[in-house]
């Protein structure tokens, strides 16, 4: 069982184990699309997410990855859209976990590599399973590959590992 120490801008004297294989031995009903790295080279997050703290994830990740090292530039992002709250919303509506405190995308990568953590991945498997009714409204009121039509939700989707350029 490997340990990971994190000391990041956000996050200070935590570790956590990784007790499965990096991209195995998912909870049966959680299918994301996109690994960490597609997403990351596709252009999430204004290309500002987890510039401070590489050196806890694999080094491929970030290969292709579209990062910005000084602020969020939303034309980083695939659909060229802002599409996400900031994290002082995610607080206040009460999506962030201590051990997780950049959100759901850093829950992910971690579950990604082999943490687990029964309860709350339960919380974030359910907030993803409920993230799909983008998905939904994106193929009701948009023609197939029509990728003008609700960009912000198309973003969005691919901020919770949906690929929605497929729909």
């Amino acid at each position: 069982m490997k340990i990971i120490k994190v000391n990041d801008k956000m996050q200070r004297g935590y570790d956590y184990h990784l007790v499965e294989s990096e991209g195995e031995n998912f909870h049966e009903r959680f299918k994301p699309e996109l690994t960490p790295a597609e997403m990351l080279s596709l252009g999430v997050f204004g290309g500002k997410y987890l510039t401070d703290c590489q050196q806890e994830f694999p080094d491929y990740w970030f290969k292709e990855a579209k990062l910005s090292a000084t602020q969020k530039d939303i034309s980083l992002n695939y659909f060229n859209v802002d599409s996400s709250q900031s994290i002082k919303q995610w607080q206040a509506k009460g999506w962030i976990h201590p051990q997780d405190p950049r959100g759901w995308f850093q829950w992910y990568c971690r579950y990604y590599l082999g943490r687990r953590t029964s309860e709350e991945d339960l919380r974030q498997i359910k907030r993803w399973a409920a993230f799909k009714r983008h998905y939904s409204a994106v193929i009701k009121f948009c023609e197939p590959f029509d990728f003008s039509c609700r960009k912000k939700q198309r973003q969005a989707l691919l901020h919770w590992a949906y690929d929605s350029r497929q729909i």
